[in-house]
């Protein structure tokens, strides 16, 4: 039997097939659409309907991964960076489509945390905290070996911890969470504003490339970003009791030029003699974490 596993954010739509190991079988991809709310749900149901038929009649569940805020009580998501999806029934619509098997959700972070746990780079952790840092910044956390989604489904969200009270406005509303530092768009954004000269479209991949070949503001952005994840994660961290991090997303492909800076910078923010242990460590899992912590949450409700 296999589970069809759903990753939903504001930049692609996935949808995947999983099996009782979490070895993804099948997996298939397309861009998150502009438009209303049935544009967006036209494109994820023709993603379930290839799954679907590819699994020919073995889907025992479902486990949907999104951004959020999500509404684990009504089984609605009101993804910040998909905005046309406000309050949208996401469960009840994909239960219509895939009929008489249980359908659980979870945020995306969660979801990457619990598959770095199960198939990645968390195995032998307990107290985990993973970290999506790409166009905004998601996070989940898993307790004492178990997903720990809190009150409405949204524990975690490390990107909305708040490291500058007077900073930029936030998506979700506040001021200086840590996304408005080190997401990719404001790592660039923060470039251009200082000096880097970029095109257009420049995105978080060429600026590290520049910060790779030595240009000094691109160096200067990671390292700012690194100093507001650094604080967002000691935060966590002093309330959890971590004992390792997990960092994916696109920004995380920069590799030494993020993490360098992020694990010098941790040990400053992170002084408790219980946190001096903590590691942060590259997922392994790339942009399949979120679908097989998806299929294993929907597998451990089953």
């Amino acid at each position: 039997m296999l589970t069809l596993a759903l990753d939903i954010g504001g930049t692609k739509l996935a949808a995947g097939l999983v099996d009782a190991d979490g070895a993804l079988s099948a997996r298939t991809v397309a861009a998150t659409p502009g438009g209303d709310a049935e544009a967006v749900w036209a494109v994820l149901t023709e993603l379930i309907g290839d799954m679907v038929s590819r699994a020919r009649g073995r889907v025992r569940a479902v486990g949907i991964a999104s951004a959020g805020p999500i509404d684990l009580a009504a089984g609605t998501v009101s993804p910040i960076n998909l905005t046309a999806w406000q309050e949208f029934p996401l469960v009840a619509r994909v239960s219509a489509v895939v009929a008489g098997v249980p359908v659980r959700l979870g945020g995306d972070g969660l979801c990457m945390a619990v598959g770095e746990r199960w198939r990645g780079a968390a195995r032998e952790a307990r107290f985990v905290l993973g970290t999506v840092v790409s166009t905004g910044v998601g996070g989940g956390l898993v307790l004492d070996g178990m997903s720990y989604q809190g009150r409405t489904g949204n524990a975690g969200h490390v990107g909305h911890v708040v490291v500058d009270p007077q900073g930029a406005r936030c998506s979700c509303g506040g001021r200086g969470c840590v996304e408005t530092v080190a997401a990719g768009p404001a790592l660039v954004r923060w470039a251009r504003a200082n000096g880097w000269d970029a095109p257009p479209a420049a995105d978080a991949g060429q600026l590290a490339d520049a910060a790779a070949a030595g240009d000094p503001v691109a160096v200067r952005a990671f390292h700012r970003g690194a100093d507001a994840l650094a604080a967002g994660i000691a935060s966590v961290g002093a309330v959890c009791d971590l004992d390792l991090v997990v960092i994916g997303g696109g920004v995380a492909r920069a590799g030494p030029l993020l993490f360098d800076p992020l694990r010098e910078k941790l040990t400053r923010h992170a002084g408790l003699s219980f946190l001096r242990g903590l590691r942060v460590v590259p997922a392994r899992l790339g942009a399949d974490a979120g679908l097989i912590g998806a299929a294993h949450l929907a597998i451990s409700a089953c």
